[in-house]
């Protein structure tokens, strides 16, 4: 297993697998968003060499995302490869959850093991006006298929003060009552264009748990406060699922990470808040060869910075969060 300048184990690729996506939430990208063309992309094949040169590396674990990966034709067959690759323990999606309604089936056929799904608030009318272009009956519909096919369940919010930071947080909370979901509140992370209405709009935990228990009761932290990927977990009194907290901006877990990821592009992104990256596609596209490939991914991922920069007012700008992939 790859170990980074720090000594951290690095064993975790998030794919970005499209920048595009069919929606435009308010804190991810602006509206009117140019997208890549598609001969700036990694292709299937593309995607499946590197791939299958980080599981070489130790890499164990391996995500989909986008932008929105449901929107790629060959999704399901990209699944299917990472979960044939030797030493690929975990394979799971973030998804935004439009089309799991009809993709559940085929992605549960191929291997996939678990779908984090985008859903920043159960009312229809704040739901279409935080993605601008949503339904959240679809979302609801891709959860139920995914539940019904036996994908492990996670539910993603990013919390938007002024959007979404009180009664939605609530009906989120309170699925975690009769679901074995974990429900996952996210600050919000400044990037690129969007960056000064991010900064805006961060809730922290603290305020979130003060929410949550003034009106559901006490929270009882689990796994003695060990992270579960990047989440903090909680379980209200007698509840099936748990609440996750991912704190980047309030209560960051640098000194933990295992990650890195990959962008749609085939850049080697080696800290989400962090504009630093290696270019792989490049070098695969002039016919690199494995050795050659694995030293880049060495040495990119021995020199991943230890953390971010947002105390000191340094945010990411050559990218918005749906061209890295979360």
């Amino acid at each position: 297993m790859l170990k980074d300048g720090y000594g951290r184990k690095i064993n975790y690729l998030r794919i970005s697998l499209t920048d595009m996506c069919n929606l435009r939430c308010v804190y991810c990208m602006p509206e009117d968003m140019t997208f890549r063309p598609d001969p700036d992309l990694m292709t299937e094949r593309e995607v499946i060499r590197l791939a299958d040169l980080f599981a070489g590396l130790g890499f164990n674990k391996f995500r989909l995302t986008g932008g929105e990966p449901t929107l790629r034709p060959d999704l399901v067959s990209i699944v299917k490869h990472l979960r044939g690759t030797p030493g690929a323990n975990s394979v799971a999606m973030t998804t935004n959850g439009v089309h799991l309604r009809h993709l559940a089936a085929p992605l549960a056929e191929a291997g996939m093991d678990r779908v984090n799904i985008s859903i920043d608030t159960l009312n229809p009318k704040k739901f279409k006006q935080m993605t601008r272009w949503g339904n959240v009956e679809e979302v609801l519909d891709g959860i139920e298929a995914a539940e019904e096919q036996g994908l492990e369940v996670k539910l993603n919010a990013v919390v938007v003060r002024g959007f979404n930071d009180k009664e939605d947080v609530l009906e989120l909370a309170a699925l975690s009552l009769n679901h074995s979901w974990q429900i996952r509140f996210i600050e919000i992370m400044p990037f690129g264009s969007v960056a000064s209405f991010q900064k805006e709009h961060v809730v922290s935990e603290q305020e979130l748990r003060t929410t949550i228990e003034g009106k559901l009761g006490p929270m009882a932290l689990q796994n003695d406060g060990i992270l579960d990927g990047e989440a903090r977990l909680f379980k209200l009194e007698n509840a099936p699922g748990t609440i996750g907290f991912i704190s980047s901006v309030s209560a960051p877990f640098c000194a933990g990470c295992n990650r890195v990821r990959l962008t749609a592009d085939g850049k080697l992104r080696l800290c989400l808040l962090r504009d630093r990256e290696v270019d792989l596609l490049t070098p695969l596209r002039a016919e690199a060869d494995d050795d050659t490939l694995r030293d880049l991914i060495c040495r990119g991922i021995y020199n991943k910075p230890w953390g971010h920069g947002l105390a000191d007012d340094v945010h990411p700008q050559l990218r918005v969060m749906s061209e890295i992939g979360g």
